[in-house]
């Protein structure tokens, strides 16, 4: 991880500091280490002579030989420099724009890199700033650009260039790929052995587990596995709070053996590549944790087959105060779930917490006096109390199915994993128009919309706007990082901007007015939020609760805009205006819930 020991070495401070570097001892840098008490400086004379000696990485020697920590090392090379130390971070990421004209050879034979460039400044990762040498290559490198240096270590240094050459040598993912043949012998061997080199080989194995456990590590929502035809390399991308990016390569001959180890894995046909098939597997970590994935399998260009593969929570489920509603949207929905009977819908997107937050009512309400019947596909979740069955539509156990079977089943509560067609639907209504409470989740953008949807089904009007009591519309957004979040004053374009996506007449009744008071919040960047400013996801939540006014207009089919002008009038908060009310608050900007949210 880069972290930061002192101040900032300019260039021109560090060809001062170069002359002045002769007439320095040597091991002047890590005088501040016996200072300290971590050893002696015979000790220290004496590991300098064997680095010599042998070639070796003073700092290396003494971190292995003498056991001194780095951060130690580090402290002890940004006092004697006067500059940041930086070290090695995995998701360090270097501009590739910088490397162009220099070469991997020449940047290890001399141990420095260059980082990342912010408009004219170039930061510099180098393991002497006093090199007189170095830093005229450097200039040379970058003529007219302002340089910052910063110190590493040369082990550092060395991971740094290897990661970019995608060869991080101290990776466990580049351990195993480095037990697969070369491509070179590949090229030779490929059209008569391609066959031995199948998905059960150890290297292989080892590989995909490596694969999951990192993700997992990361918190990775998903695991994109990217075969291209061409012989280029397979690629392995991460998806983290929502973005993906590319987490590492895998050489083309071995897309179909990663591919049908993870088929394996999760018991699909790795012989028919020609459709989709989804699976699942229970992995368990080194750890002795158990966690579950979801696979998807899609037949791709070039005669490739794309492998998705999905995390799913293996924790119990989450209590509603963690799930930062607004105080109104709780209360309402704490309401609605100690109703005795009605439909309650989650909808939006995938992945933006519907099941998340329908297990969290559930637990609000899972007692003894209750009997909980869910169907899912798959069980996300587990938590005591709740009946939860399986659906498999391939052997004809779908959700309307098991609707049925649970209404033989005495239910209090009943939660559908999905609401997919009208049959489901109906059934839906058919069990809360007879007694039980309902919930289940739908794919739409919107609370309203969520009421057009259906009835587009084919649902009758009078009996679905007798079971319905509310539709709460999700999305998540990405959460400024805690530790570099800094607040400042907006401009008033800024200013304004917010005062139209809210609503000008709401704005002004619940809204603080534009004053040199007013502020706003962002993420300045740092290393723990890999210096995007965001690190995590929060809910923005939108709760339309049916009243009678609104059945009156569901059962005459009213238009979309008149169903929102009245939940909006019954004091319904737009996916928009719960956004921008976490905006203010500091948890996440209007850039993000624009990006998610919809007026």
């Amino acid at each position: 991880m880069i972290r930061a020991t002192s101040s900032v070495l300019s260039a021109s401070s560090a060809l001062q500091c170069a002359a002045r570097s002769g007439r320095t001892r040597s091991s002047g840098r890590y005088d501040q280490l016996v200072l300290q008490g971590f050893l002696r400086q015979e000790e220290l004379t004496l590991a300098m002579s064997e680095a010599s000696r042998k070639r070796l990485d003073v700092a290396t020697l003494l971190m292995d030989r003498y056991r001194i920590p780095k951060p130690a090392i580090g402290a002890a090379l940004a006092e004697y420099y006067g500059c940041q130390f930086l070290a090695y971070d995995e998701r360090t990421m270097v501009e590739p724009e910088l490397l162009k004209n220099l070469s991997f050879d020449y940047l290890r034979m001399n141990h420095w890199v260059p980082l990342r460039r912010q408009e004219s400044k170039v930061e510099v990762l180098i393991d002497d700033p006093h090199n007189p040498d170095k830093l005229l290559d450097v200039r040379r490198a970058f003529p007219g650009q302002t340089l910052e240096y910063r110190v590493g270590l040369r082990a550092d240094i060395e991971r740094v260039l290897s990661a970019v050459c995608g060869r991080d040598l101290d990776d466990p993912i580049t351990d195993i790929l480095g037990e697969l043949v070369s491509e070179a012998q590949l090229e030779e061997q490929q059209n008569a052995t391609i066959a031995a080199i199948t998905e059960n080989d150890s290297a292989i194995v080892r590989l995909a587990n490596q694969i999951i456990a990192e993700a997992y590590r990361r918190g990775a929502s998903d695991i994109h596995i990217e075969p291209y035809a061409d012989r280029k390399e397979t690629a392995v991308r991460f998806r983290v709070d929502g973005t993906c990016f590319t987490y590492m390569k895998i050489p083309a001959a071995y897309r179909r053996a990663i591919v049908s180890r993870v088929k394996i894995m999760a018991n699909l046909d790795i012989a028919e590549r020609r459709k989709p098939q989804d699976g699942k597997i229970r992995f368990k970590l080194t750890t002795g944790q158990e966690i579950e994935l979801r696979v998807a399998t899609l037949p791709t260009a070039g005669f490739n087959e794309d492998v998705v593969i999905r995390l799913l929570s293996a924790n119990g489920p989450r209590r509603l105060e963690g799930l930062e509603f607004s105080a109104d949207t709780r209360r309402q929905v704490e309401q609605l779930a100690q109703k005795p009977h009605g439909i309650v819908l989650c909808a939006g997107p995938t992945g933006s917490g519907k099941t998340t937050t329908l297990h969290a009512i559930l637990a609000s309400i899972n007692t003894d006096e209750r009997k909980i019947w869910t169907a899912e596909d798959p069980i996300e979740i587990t938590q005591d109390g709740l009946r939860q069955v399986q659906v498999h539509p391939k052997i004809g156990l779908t959700f309307a199915t098991t609707m049925r079977a649970f209404l033989r089943a005495d239910p209090d509560v009943i939660m559908i994993g999905e609401m997919r067609d009208k049959e489901t639907a109906d059934i839906a209504i058919e069990a809360s128009l007879t007694g039980h409470l309902v919930f289940s989740t739908i794919h739409t953008n919107s609370a309203v919309e969520t009421v057009v949807r259906l009835l587009d089904l084919g649902c009758d009007p009078f009996n679905f706007s007798d079971a319905m009591l509310g539709v709460l519309a999700m999305r998540l957004c990405k959460r400024i990082c805690p530790n570099c979040r800094e607040s400042y004053h907006p401009t008033r374009s800024e200013y304004d901007e917010l005062v139209q996506a809210f609503g000008a007449v709401e704005w002004r009744e619940q809204q603080p007015a534009y004053d040199p008071a007013f502020t706003l919040f962002r993420g300045r960047g740092c290393d723990a939020c890999n210096q995007t400013g965001y690190r995590g996801r929060v809910p923005i939540h939108e709760l339309m609760v049916v009243s009678e006014r609104m059945k009156a207009l569901i059962q005459t089919r009213t238009r979309t805009g008149e169903l929102l002008a009245l939940a909006k009038s019954e004091g319904m908060k737009t996916l928009l205006q719960d956004g921008i009310e976490k905006v203010l608050q500091g948890i996440t900007t209007y850039k993000q819930v624009r990006a998610v949210a919809i007026k």
